[in-house]
């Protein structure tokens, strides 16, 4: 590209990023010089993608999460870092024999994280949107398409140990409010909750308890003051022992609850043979 200062070192390139606005502009260089391989002409144009704020999993074809590597499409959800902590509470409350549900999986990231700290456990995800389902299995995810629960084989109800989900949380009116460049790529499905940035959460409290086992967790990120928003929901709905996520700053991240009163191991649903589809 004619004025375009070479790009096929890692400072040059990480110094471009990072005069752009690029947060993590040397790990960004690092993958654009990976996903290019040596070939100066795609580097030119992955980097040239980069720079309108298509996001870089995009552009590579893949994120790590919880270290593990998972495939994103284009078009499709990125699994972002603050989910991890969600993620990594999913595989401590999940039996080595138990049965997992992501609702709303994106690129099927928790539920590949799963499948993989717990090979032992059946783990089923489901999403809305077509493009993500198809992400999703490409990551070894049985993935269903549908709204929330709805796809999924009724064969899981009263079985399910941990439904995990990170649903769209964020108010209508902050939409505006959200990193420049999200919406000239991404899609406002994945992020408007509703006036209180509630809805979906209310919906999956709501829906949880027919799949959920009793001692059964539900795992839900959301942000700011939404756990206080659902804690009559919670109560109502027949769940104890809730209490919020926090990362390493404090800030909430998510919400976990306990479905009724906990069974012992011996009472518990065994996995048992895969459920029939609905």
């Amino acid at each position: 590209m004619t004025g375009v200062p070479p790009r096929s070192d890692h400072a040059t390139l990480s110094a471009l990023l990072s005069g752009a606005g690029f947060i993590a502009a040397d790990e960004e260089a690092e993958e654009l010089l990976a996903a290019a391989g040596g070939d100066a002409t795609l580097l030119d144009a992955l980097v040239e993608r980069r720079l309108t704020g298509e996001p870089l999993a995009w552009i590579t074809g893949h994120v790590p999460f919880c270290g593990v590597d998972v495939h994103v499409d284009p078009g499709v959800y990125v699994p972002r870092w603050h989910t991890e902590g969600l993620a990594r509470r999913a595989v401590e409350r999940l039996p080595v024999d138990g049965i997992a549900v992501d609702l709303c999986t994106g690129s099927g990231a928790i539920a590949k994280v799963l499948a993989t700290a717990r090979p032992g456990a059946l783990v089923v995800a489901a999403d809305i949107d077509e493009r993500a389902v198809a992400c999703a299995r490409r990551n070894g995810v049985e993935a269903f398409a549908g709204d929330l629960f709805e796809p999924l084989p009724s064969g899981l109800e009263g079985r399910v140990d941990v439904v995990v989900a990170v649903v769209p949380y964020v108010p209508s009116a902050e939409l505006p409010l959200l990193q420049r460049d999200t919406f000239t790529f991404e899609s406002p499905l994945s992020y408007d909750g509703g006036p209180d940035g509630a809805g979906v959460l209310r919906r999956t409290l709501r829906d949880s308890p027919r799949f959920l086992r009793r001692g059964g967790t539900l795992l839900l990120e959301l942000g700011g003051d939404q756990a206080d928003l659902l804690g009559d929901d919670l109560e109502a709905l027949g769940y104890t022992r809730a209490g919020v996520l926090r990362d390493e700053e404090g800030d909430v991240r998510g919400v976990e609850a306990t479905f009724g009163a906990a069974t012992t191991t011996a009472e518990r649903p065994r996995r048992g043979g895969r459920p029939p589809r609905a």
